[in-house]
C-alpha cells in the first residue's frame, strides 16, 4: 500500500506518539502529533482545555488541527484517541493518506496511562472501559491494524514500512 502520508489512530495509551515519531525518522518523513499541536495553538494542556472549555470545544479545536495539516505530504500524524472516531474526521483521515489502526489490549492501556489527571477521559475506570470498547467499532474502519500488544516500537516500525512498502 504506497502512500505519502500515514496516520496512526487507536485508544489512549495505543503508543501512536512514540511509533510516529520512530517511523517518521525511518521514513525520513515529518511527524504531526495533533494532541501537540492542540497544546499548542490553545497554550494549554489537553487536560485543562477539557477542564476549562469542554469536550466539544476540545474536539472543535482538534477538527481545525486536522484540517491544517491535511496539505502536508510525508509525515506521520500521530491522533489523539478521539480524533478518528468523529465521523468527519475519519472521513478526511481515509481520503488523505492511509490509517493505521494501533491495536493495543485494554490491560496494557490501564497499565500506561498514568492516574494523574494528564488523560481527562481516563479519570474514572469504568468510563475508561466503556469508551475503550465504544471507539472499537471506529478504529476497525482504518485500513489496516497492527496489533501492539507488548512488542517493541521498532518491531511495530518494521511492520508498518512492510505494510506500506508492500
Amino acid at each position: 500500500m504506497k502512500a505519502d502520508k500515514v496516520y496512526l489512530v487507536g485508544f489512549m495509551g495505543a503508543g501512536k506518539t512514540s511509533v510516529g515519531r520512530a517511523l517518521a525518522k525511518r521514513l525520513d518523513w515529518q511527524f504531526v502529533d495533533v494532541d501537540e499541536q492542540i497544546e499548542q495553538r490553545e497554550r494549554l494542556a489537553v487536560a485543562e482545555i477539557f477542564q476549562r472549555h469542554g469536550e466539544p470545544y476540545f474536539r472543535g479545536v482538534e477538527r481545525a488541527v486536522l484540517a491544517d495539516h491535511v496539505a502536508l505530504r510525508h509525515t506521520v500524524v500521530a491522533t489523539g484517541g478521539g480524533t478518528f472516531v468523529d465521523p468527519q474526521n475519519r472521513a478526511v483521515i481515509k481520503a488523505d493518506g492511509v490509517s493505521v489502526w494501533l491495536n493495543v489490549p485494554l490491560e496494557l492501556v490501564i497499565a500506561r496511562i498514568p492516574q494523574d489527571g494528564r488523560r481527562p477521559l481516563a479519570a474514572d475506570r469504568a468510563n475508561l472501559e466503556r469508551l475503550f470498547h465504544a471507539r472499537r467499532t471506529a478504529y476497525e474502519q482504518a485500513h489496516f491494524h497492527i496489533d501492539v500488544g507488548r512488542a517493541p516500537v521498532e518491531s511495530l516500525v518494521d511492520q508498518l514500512v512492510e505494510r506500506l512498502e508492500a
